[in-house]
Parts: structure tokens; C-alpha cells; sequence
């Protein structure tokens, strides 16, 4: 399916694109350096971006093989301001549910596309701005709270808009609720503004959008969901000396260091082919080691503490 008139919901699957329309082509050079690590990997997204959710194999691998060699300082992108727009294919939220359901089939990571039937986002702008609030306390729970929120709205069917839903997010990523409230109604929205305006300047058209920024302001873009071995040579372009960590990659110390995983990050992470990941998985369920999140496109499996 091709991404028509620019609509921010409709992805192009293959080139792994949500896109956004009308924005400028100036890219801002020298953009923030790496702090304490080498590279830094500026990444544009979006809460909702199913390409997004496509790529976290890919970056799951990315941080677990080079994780030393740089850090990502996540950026939102407004993927959906609102709805008042009729463009592409999709005038509602009903029209992106089929949608969903094919990115899920290509990308092989469960999404199901019925929230946006039975209970759907009239914005990405609230969970965005919860997304600020959160990196606000802690940039490492700000991660696994945006990890909740895409668990949430891609295979739990949640409308990660509702405040009690943001909350319980929160909690989950273990963050200060009541701080977390009063940055979500305050500095949070201007973290988020400034978000917005650095992916104009930066030339962002689309989500997932990565930066590859060595010390030097040197850049290396890569825009849209890619295989794992594109953003490795991104890296290593900016790095020459990066060298991969040894990883043990057995199940027990993926979940200790993932806590949830698809079965496709499974197999990314483990290097097991694709077709045997599922058997291992329930394997794993029927031993009383994991549970599955079942969901009409594939599974969720989560380690039993």
C-alpha cells in the first residue's frame, strides 16, 4: 500500500514510512553531541507509529550489540494532530484499522487494528506529551514507558489518549505519578513543541527517522523501517571502531533484559530462524516460565517474575 497525499496514518510498508506532509528540506548540522558515548542517534517517532513498532527488533539488537557505543535521544513527531483532515484513503479512524492489520502481517509484529474500532485515538499529541513528561524524570523509564504505551495501543486494544490509561503506563515504567502529572500539564508541552520544531529544521517527513550524529556533527540519516544490517552500517560508518558486545543470548537473559518480547524480537535477538521461535516460545509458556499475550495477529510473550 502506498502512502497517497501524504497521510500520516497510512504508511508506505515498503519503505517502512509513516510520512508527514509539508515540511522543510533544511537540515539542522551539528545537532547535539553524543555526551559520554561517541554517536548519538536522534530518533523521530511518534507513539503511534506502526513502522515505529516495526523497528524495534531491529533497535532492541541495535542497543544490545553496540549499546556502548552511543545513546538515542528520542524525539516526537506528531504523527496525528487531529482528524480534521480527509486524505489517502483514510478520513476516519475506522479507515486505518485494515490498515494496521496489513503493516502487522508485513512487518511480522503483532498490531490489531480493532482499537481503532472499538475504542479509538482522536490524537498522538496526549500520549506524546506523556512521552516528554516521563523522559522528564528519567531517561531510561521514559523508554520503558514508551515501550508500555505501544504494548498498549498495538495489542491490548487501549486508548493510550485517556488520562487513566497514560497513568497506568506510568506506574508500570515505575515513575513519580504525581510529577509526572503536573510535567504532562506544564513543561512537558514545550518539550513537545520543541520536538515538533527540530523536525522541521532537521527535514523530518516521516517516522521512524534516525540520526546518526558522531562527535563532529557528522550525519548519517536512515528514514523508514530498514533491515538490522542498514542501521548497524549507519553506525559503523559514524564509528569505524565500534565493535559489538558479546551477548549471552540465551531466553533467560533476553527476558531479564527485555522483559517482553514478539516473536520476532525473539528471533533478532536470539539468531533463531524466524520459523522455530513460536514452538520455543510456547514451549516456554507450557513449562510455567512465560505467558503469551494472544492477539489476532501474533503474541506477545512476557517473563513470569
Amino acid at each position: 500500500m502506498e502512502t497517497q497525499n501524504n497521510n500520516p496514518l497510512l504508511c508506505d510498508i515498503e519503505s517502512g514510512i509513516c510520512e508527514m506532509p509539508d515540511v522543510s528540506s533544511t537540515v539542522l548540522k551539528g545537532n547535539g553531541k553524543a555526551g559520554g558515548k561517541p554517536v548519538k542517534i536522534i530518533y523521530f517517532t511518534d507513539p503511534i507509529c506502526s513502522s515505529c513498532w516495526g523497528i524495534e527488533p531491529q533497535l532492541r539488537k541495535l542497543k544490545m550489540e553496540y549499546g556502548q557505543n552511543f545513546e538515542i535521544d528520542y524525539r516526537m513527531g506528531g504523527l496525528l494532530p487531529d482528524w480534521s483532515y480527509n486524505s489517502g484513503g483514510i478520513s476516519k479512524p475506522s479507515d486505518v484499522a485494515s490498515h494496521w492489520d496489513e503493516v502487522s502481517q508485513h512487518y511480522d509484529m503483532p498490531i490489531d487494528g480493532d482499537v481503532w474500532l472499538e475504542d479509538p485515538l482522536n490524537s498522538s499529541y496526549p500520549p506524546s506529551i506523556a512521552f516528554k513528561a516521563a523522559q522528564l524524570q528519567d531517561s531510561e523509564k521514559s523508554v520503558h514507558f514508551l515501550r508500555e504505551l505501544r504494548e498498549m495501543v498495538f495489542l491490548r486494544k487501549i486508548n493510550i489518549t485517556k488520562w487513566e490509561n497514560l497513568t497506568i503506563a506510568a506506574k508500570k515504567a515505575d515513575l513519580d505519578i504525581q510529577q509526572f502529572e503536573k510535567d504532562f500539564n506544564a513543561d512537558a508541552n514545550e518539550l513537545f513543541r520543541f520536538d515538533l520544531q527540530l523536525a522541521l529544521q532537521m527535514g523530518v517527513r516521516g517516522f521512524p527517522t534516525l540520526f546518526f550524529v558522531d562527535g563532529a556533527g557528522s550525519e548519517e540519516k536512515v528514514y523508514g523501517t530498514k533491515p538490522y544490517s542498514v542501521y548497524e552500517t549507519a553506525l559503523l560508518k559514524q564509528l569505524p571502531t565500534a565493535t559489538k558486545t558479546k551477548t549471552d543470548k540465551n531466553w533467560e537473559k533476553l527476558f531479564v533484559k527485555f522483559k517482553t518480547l514478539t516473536a520476532r524480537e525473539f528471533s533478532e535477538l536470539s539468531d533463531t530462524p524466524r520459523p522455530e521461535t513460536d514452538g520455543i516460545l510456547q514451549g516456554l509458556v507450557k513449562s510455567g516460565n512465560l505467558t503469551e499475550l494472544v492477539t489476532k495477529n501474533g503474541s506477545l510473550w512476557t517473563v513470569i517474575v
